[in-house]
């Protein structure tokens, strides 16, 4: 990831921003020229964010995030940005401002309780107050044409990556989960156009692939942050095959697009607002309960592995939650906690248990 980011930003003579959190108007950041990439952490144990984050109990994700920006592994940015997330991660993007020299820091407010009425206007003038501070930093106007650009080049990223997801919902999917999330990572930290150009060709092979993934146990990963194709592939190569996700860096990124308003700054808020939401943004947990049992249906989902970074507040609440609703509907589910690296012995173990349960109940 880094490395396609320098050559773009050789390449073309254009600025890269970092963002934190998948609530962020990158249509924005995008119609201003600049690359808006994803920032993840590094799955090595690291002692480098005790005197940064004063906390030992907040996630390895986010400890991570620091961790590489610390390190340097992300000095090509130009900016870095967050859509107000957890506490964790608003933590995070502090001490990046704090400690590392960057020329343009900006934290926009995006409304905790997505279902107000008042949230949808509210976060539409924050996103004009981030637009107008991106222009003055770029030097000139964001155009009407540049943003409509923008929005055109993101919703097309976002109908070609449902449209692999529909794949996933065949008998035998011709893409796996592990392969799945790589192509979703790739679209964070890829100028969309390009991604557009090489998913659609991707879309026009992969059903007449050679070599598909082995049919097996239906699935769906539910959790937090997840960019370690590693987990996914590790359960597959078991006899299972991941069809879908609620994840952030899967339908909880890309779901939804921006629909055709008068004013696209206020077009662009009310989609974030409509998106697939993460638990801090649906306090209740009603479209979270209401999208998991569509989801299962219409992928024909035969069993659910919820993730969750270890100490993650959100999803520790929001777990709970969605596995008495599996149990309720009679849904075999497990549970994984992730740290700073892979678990995979216990992983593995869990794993192999859960699916020959879920063999023994589907005979």
């Amino acid at each position: 990831k880094h490395d396609y980011a320098k050559q773009w930003k050789a390449r073309t003579g254009g600025k890269v921003f970092g963002y934190l959190c998948c609530y962020m108007p990158e249509e924005i950041v995008y119609a201003a020229g600049i690359l808006p990439v994803r920032i993840i952490g590094g799955h090595e144990p690291q002692e480098l964010t005790g005197p940064y984050i004063y906390s030992s109990m907040f996630c390895p994700f986010c400890r991570n995030c620091l961790a590489e920006g610390l390190k340097g592994h992300y000095d090509y940015l130009d900016g870095v940005t967050l859509g107000k997330s957890c506490y964790h991660m608003r933590h995070t993007f502090d001490s990046w401002r704090y400690h590392l020299p960057i020329s343009f820091y900006y934290f926009i407010s995006v409304p905790q309780r997505a279902d107000n009425p008042a949230a949808q206007r509210f976060l539409a003038a924050e996103l004009e107050e981030f637009k107008k501070a991106l222009e003055e930093y770029v030097g000139k106007p964001i155009s009407r044409e540049a943003l409509e650009r923008a929005i055109e080049v993101y919703n097309t990223n976002r109908r070609l990556l449902s449209q692999l997801y529909e794949l996933r919902k065949s008998d035998s999917p011709p893409v796996s989960g592990a392969e799945t999330l790589e192509i979703v990572l790739s679209s964070m930290f890829m100028d969309k156009e390009e991604h557009n150009r090489l998913l659609a060709e991707a879309l026009e092979e992969l059903p007449k692939r050679p070599d598909p993934p082995k049919p097996g146990s239906r699935l769906m990963v539910v959790g937090g942050e997840n960019d370690e194709a590693e987990l996914l592939s590790l359960v597959e190569d078991l006899g299972a095959i991941f069809v879908t996700d609620d994840a952030c860096m899967g339908t909880r990124y890309f779901g939804t697009e921006v629909l055709p308003q008068e004013d696209l700054v206020s077009a662009i808020a009310t989609r974030l607002l409509a998106k697939p939401p993460c638990p801090l943004k649906d306090v209740f947990f009603e479209r979270r309960r209401a999208g998991l049992l569509q989801q299962i249906k219409d992928y024909r989902v035969e069993g659910v592995l919820f993730i969750q970074q270890k100490f993650c507040d959100p999803h520790e609440l929001d777990i709970p939650v969605l596995q008495k609703l599996c149990n309720e509907n009679n849904i075999p589910n497990f549970f994984v906690e992730l740290d700073t690296t892979l678990p995979r012995g216990q992983l593995r173990t869990r794993a192999e248990a859960f699916l020959e349960m879920l063999q023994l109940e589907l005979v």
